[in-house]
């Protein structure tokens, strides 16, 4: 059995100013920091073998907290940009609001939440999957299947993407389902990576 643990990253300072981010290079605000910090005292006695984190500084920096304060930074970690957020394209840099303004609430809603629809010039989700999906099962399922406890720390869209593959749920059940930034959720998975159990801390 293992023990798989995600966390979104910490409130990013345009999560903050209630932009798209994607792929923009923005660090953690201050309430994002307090969210990594809590996200690290919650898993204060969980012992991991490995981490796994984005190319983009907001995740790298909630990892970076989080193995502070449980003591284990000495650990090996991988940063890839396969485990970005989804690229917003057109959208990144715009106000949420004033973007549901011009191009209208349900225009918006199926740009973030959708599985096969993406924002001009972006990702949509299934185009996150098909970068998240690969990368974690020539990666990620190999350390997992070996035995050892892994932390991801990523993005709310890479990481809908793998709960989706990882709990079976279908296009429907994607468009619900939101990450919370600085929450760890630890599944324990037996060896052919079934879920044994699921929590939010």
């Amino acid at each position: 059995m293992s023990k798989l643990v995600i966390v979104r990253h910490g409130q990013s300072q345009w999560n903050l100013e209630n932009r798209f981010t994607g792929w923009i290079d923005i660090d953690l605000s201050e309430k994002g920091i307090e969210e990594a910090k809590s996200a690290g005292e919650k898993l204060i006695g969980y012992k991991f073998d490995k981490a796994y984190t984005s190319a983009l500084i907001r995740a790298q920096r909630t990892l970076d907290i989080i193995l502070e304060i449980i003591g284990q930074k000495d650990i090996p970690v991988e940063k890839d940009k396969a485990l970005n957020e989804r690229m917003y394209g057109d959208l990144q840099g715009l106000n949420k609001d004033e973007t549901r303004k011009k191009y209208g609430d349900e225009q918006v809603r199926l740009w973030r939440r959708s599985y096969d629809i993406a924002p001009p010039n972006g990702e949509s989700l299934k185009d996150t999957a098909a970068r998240v999906i690969p990368y974690f099962e020539s990666k990620i399922a190999v350390d997992l299947k070996n035995g050892k406890n892994i932390l991801i720390s990523a993005h709310g869209n890479s990481l809908r993407a793998l709960v989706m593959y990882l709990e079976k749920l279908t296009k429907e059940e994607i468009l619900n389902t939101e990450i919370p930034t600085g929450v760890p959720k630890v599944y324990e998975l037996d060896e052919n990576l079934n879920i044994l159990s699921k929590k939010y801390l």
